[in-house]
Parts: C-alpha cells; structure tokens; sequence
C-alpha cells in the first residue's frame, strides 16, 4: 500500500496535476485583488481556492504517510510544509494579513520543477561567497559614504547630512537610477571636481563588485549542473551494469538448460 501510494506522488501526471492547479490558483489569487472580478466571481474564487488548499493538505498527508520518517530529510518536502502550513493559519480579525501570504503557495513551483530546484540549489550554494563579496561591497560603502559625508554634507544635507543618508544616495547612485541628472550634476554645479569621487565609486561598485556577484552565482549555477549531470551519469551507469548482469544470468541459464537438454538427449540415445 505504501509502495503503492509514493509510486502515485511520484508519477509524472500527478506532478502536472499538482503544478497545474499551483498555477490556477496564482491566478486566481491575482485575480482575486480586483473588486470587479470578486464582485461577480468572488464565491467562485474562494471556493476553488478552498479547493486547491485543500489539495494540497491531502498530498503533505499522503507524503507524510508514505515516506513517514524520510519525509523530513528532504529539505524541499520541508520547504512545501511549510507553505501550505502558512495557508492553514487564521486569516480574520488581527490576523487578517495572512490572507495576502496565501500568494506564499505558489512559490511550490519551485519544489516541483527541477530546474528552478537546481536554480535555488546553486543559489544556496553561493551564499559563503556570496558573503564575502557583501562585506567587500559594506568596506567599499562605509568609505565612500564617510568621505561623501565630510564632503558634501555642508552643500547637500538632504542627501549626504548623516553617514546613512549619504549611503542611501550611495545605493542609488550604484543602482544608475537618475544617478547624473538627479544627483550628481547637481552637486558639481556647486563642486565642479565631484566627478572625480563619483566616477571611482561607480567603477567600484556596479562595473566590479556587482560582477562579482554574478560571477560567484554563475560558477555555482555550473557546479550544481555539472553535479546533476554527474548523478544522471551514475544512475545511467548503474541501470546498465544491472541490466548487463540481468542478460549475463540469463545467458548462463540458457548455457546451462542447453547442456541439461543435451545430456538428456545423451542419455535417450544410451
């Protein structure tokens, strides 16, 4: 029974089934934010959400029941756990916000398709040096903002008055949103050289260390591939030794029912 019920959760039609109805209710969440829709569709909606919420339970049950104690070694049945856990808190009176985490069980797409698996996987497996390059990028900040502070706190108080204001206007200026005409330009009408500390920290921090960034999640995107490849290969590899065996076994039983054959054609004969 219990072969039975994870060879269903484990059929590719019910994974279709599962992300299909992950998908329609996205949907119909999204949709759920207009008062049109939910003025005429509003019941329909929230019973197909019931629907789909109650879906969900009976699969965390049934993989509960069928993987009892291995259920809570794979992180990724813990990660879906958690989210429809989410889904089943109280949603009235102060609680009433939880309703907007309902949006929460779409993210089980992730935990059903293996390449957004392999994605978040890499992506985890870059955080340790990820973490280097966010203290690199917090020196390289508090530097600038202190210099930008002393420079051009007197001129600019709204943007460089205090050292987290001048890391705020830091930030923007990285992220090359309105950086020139709304920041920059401005204060070299009053410091004409300003260029010269604006320029290095751009270099610095969006055109290096940002790269950095996506050079750490790249390299780690290509492990994890490559890991994944060298897994399907040993999977491949060990189907082929067990089939090769399979065909040898049954060679020697045809070898040896030949012979059985043969000596009691010899003893006919006799």
């Amino acid at each position: 029974m219990l072969k039975k019920l994870e060879a269903l959760l484990k059929n590719r039609r019910f994974e279709l089934f599962i992300t299909a109805l992950i998908i329609l209710n996205a949907i119909t969440l999204g949709l759920e934010t207009s008062n049109i829709i939910m003025m005429r569709y509003g019941p329909i909606l929230q019973v197909f959400d019931q629907f789909v919420l109650y879906v969900f339970v009976a699969e965390l049950l049934a993989k509960l029941i069928a993987y009892r104690h291995r259920f809570f070694v794979d992180p990724w049945n813990i990660f879906d756990f958690i989210i429809v856990a989410i889904a089943l808190m109280p949603s009235t009176g102060a609680l009433s916000v939880m309703r907007a985490l309902r949006i929460l069980r779409v993210l089980r797409l992730i935990s059903i398709v293996p390449t957004l698996r392999r994605v978040v996987g890499a992506f985890i497996e870059a955080l340790p040096g990820m973490g280097s390059i966010f203290l690199l990028m917090g020196l390289v900040f508090y530097v600038f903002a202190v210099m930008a502070t002393k420079l051009f706190k007197e001129t600019f108080p709204d943007w460089f008055g205090t050292l987290g204001h001048s890391a705020y206007s830091l930030f923007q200026i990285m992220t090359l949103e309105s950086w020139s005409m709304g920041i920059v330009r401005p204060i070299m009408e009053v410091h004409p050289w300003a260029w010269l500390f604006f320029v290095p920290f751009i270099l610095c921090t969006t055109f290096t260390v940002l790269n950095l960034f996506i050079g750490v999640i790249v390299s780690a995107m290509q492990d994890e591939h490559e890991s994944t490849a060298d897994a399907d290969r040993q999977a491949i590899h060990s189907e082929t030794t067990t089939i090769i065996e399979e065909v040898r076994a049954l060679r020697q039983e045809l070898a040896d029912l030949r012979s059985e054959i043969a000596d009691e054609r010899l003893k006919n004969r006799g």
